[in-house]
């Protein structure tokens, strides 16, 4: 949780977004129109295009029944026909609503599953009437054109959190409830802009009107009475109820029952913060919206799925790469004294010691020298973690290899014979496991990763209070699905070299 002196959201971005309030045509109304037909381009593009590199320019006749020889149909009708189910199933599973852009997997799930949905009903088809597909037309178009959809879907997502980082394209939000349940909703809503909730007043129990939530620029518009009064001063479409105490049921009916259908929204946040949405499941009980939250598992068939999956790409980026490793030990041996691999006994799974492997970085006697280092400055607000800027220890070499996370490939090693994963939390140090509060120790739950969370979310940028709540939210919520995407953000990560030294 951040503190209250978080940065929040400028008033030049509230005052765009309420101007842009006045639009008759919502922002997702625009953005869904846009994936359309980006979706409709993509799919043109693909369906028609492996035609063409399948069978040429020449009409190619489909047989349909053929054991009769009932009838042919000529393959430009059916990527007609195939063209106009996948964009109709992509509306369908809802791949364009504005509770499933721009943020989270769910987006890029329902696009798979339509996908895969679609091409299985095809399937269907082929087997009971007897079609004869060309195989390759299918086994083509089916990954090239999912892959395209998710491609377009990513560089849209990337327009719309830079669009919604300035106030625009986003729900304008009143929050509704107690000063600190207020304070801290909106401290995290502020920090995921990308998420697409633009906090722009609030509602508090107090008599003072104008004022600012404390630590915050964030105005209050009145008490807990004046909430449909606030919704209409301040133009906000969406109200996130922050907490219940000071709102009666029936108060809370009310207030939905005052609501603008389809264009003013009803939120209600319960007290959980850093939950994954697969642990999330709401069971309407007579009237009641009960959130089941499930308890973290850590054992069984997922625990399986990852570590194969960590023995199959260790090993098979150690037997690619190994020119490579082999050049870069031989750069580290030549370049500076000393051997060419580091060896640092830190904490992993369950609290278990290991030997962590690196290109080493520094020069041999970093451990001794950082006594005399323990009073320069330091990242600000990382109180456990020793980061430094210019760590006079670091080698020129190593300088590079930091630079550019080189240094950590022979981790690769550590996660091959077990004592480590390709994602998971960073592996401390005994030293800053003896400062650790007691809900920190939940991080030797799952094995330490060479990448994770907090890695591809701003690395030695990080204060420690963000490294902690990054790698606990990982340990409670993670996934296959999650640590492909960690991968994928690590690569990015490391072009940027943003955190790294």
């Amino acid at each position: 949780m951040l503190s209250g002196t978080t940065s929040f959201t400028s008033s030049s971005r509230t005052t765009r977004a309420s101007l842009s309030s006045s639009s008759s045509t919502s922002w997702s109304q625009i953005y869904a129109r846009r994936l359309f037909i980006t979706d409709f381009i993509v799919l043109l593009i693909v369906i028609f295009g492996v035609q063409v590199v399948w069978f040429g320019f020449n009409t190619a006749n489909l047989a349909v029944g053929q054991a009769s020889g009932q009838l042919a149909v000529s393959y430009s009708v059916i990527s007609v026909v195939i063209f106009t189910a996948w964009l109709a199933v992509l509306s369908i599973y809802g791949t364009r609503g504005h509770r499933v852009v721009g943020t989270g997997t769910q987006e890029y799930k329902l696009i798979a599953d339509a996908t895969l949905r679609l091409f299985g009903l095809v399937a269907i088809f082929a087997f009971l009437f007897q079609v004869d597909f060309a195989r390759g037309y299918i086994l083509i178009a089916l990954p090239v054109g999912l892959a395209g959809l998710l491609f377009a879907r990513w560089w849209w997502r990337q327009w719309l959190a830079a669009k919604r980082a300035n106030g625009e394209y986003s729900a304008r939000v009143l929050l509704v409830g107690s000063a600190a349940s207020v304070t801290s909703i909106a401290s995290e809503l502020v920090r995921r802009p990308d998420a697409g909730y633009l906090v722009i007043g609030a509602c508090v129990p107090t008599s003072l009107v104008g004022d600012t939530l404390p630590g915050t620029n964030i105005p209050i518009f009145g008490n807990l009475d004046k909430v449909s009064r606030a919704l209409e001063v301040s133009g906000a479409d969406t109200i996130v109820i922050t907490s219940a105490d000071e709102l009666p049921p029936q108060r809370v009916r009310e207030l939905s029952w005052s609501l603008e259908p389809g264009r003013q929204h009803l939120v209600v946040a319960p007290s959980l913060v850093d939950i994954g949405g697969p642990r999330i499941h709401t069971r309407p009980v007579s009237g009641l919206p009960l959130i089941h939250v499930e308890t973290p598992r850590y054992e069984g068939s997922k625990r399986f799925a990852k570590r194969t999956f960590d023995v199959f790409v260790s090993g098979l980026l150690i037997v690619v790469a190994s020119p490579f490793l082999l050049a870069i030990a031989a750069i580290v041996r030549l370049s500076t004294p000393g051997p060419v691999l580091f060896r640092q006994e830190r904490i992993g799974y369950n609290g278990a010691r290991f030997k962590m492997l690196k290109f080493r970085s520094m020069v041999i006697d970093a451990e001794e020298r950082l006594a005399s280092l323990q009073n320069e400055d330091r990242l600000e607000g990382n109180s456990v973690m020793f980061k430094m800027r210019d760590d006079p220890r670091v080698t020129p070499i190593g300088k590079f290899l930091r630079r550019f996370s080189l240094d950590e490939l022979p981790q690769l090693f550590n996660v091959f014979r077990g004592s480590m994963s390709l994602v998971g939390p960073r592996p401390p140090l005994e030293r800053e496991v003896d400062q650790y509060e007691q809900h920190v120790h939940r991080r030797f739950l799952v094995k330490p990763g060479i990448t994770g969370l907090w890695q591809v979310s701003g690395r030695s940028n990080l204060s420690w209070e963000d490294t902690v709540r990054l790698d606990l939210f990982y340990v409670e919520n993670w996934s296959l699905t999650g640590d492909f995407l960690i991968l994928w953000r690590t690569a990015k990560a490391v072009v940027a070299r943003d955190g790294a030294y």
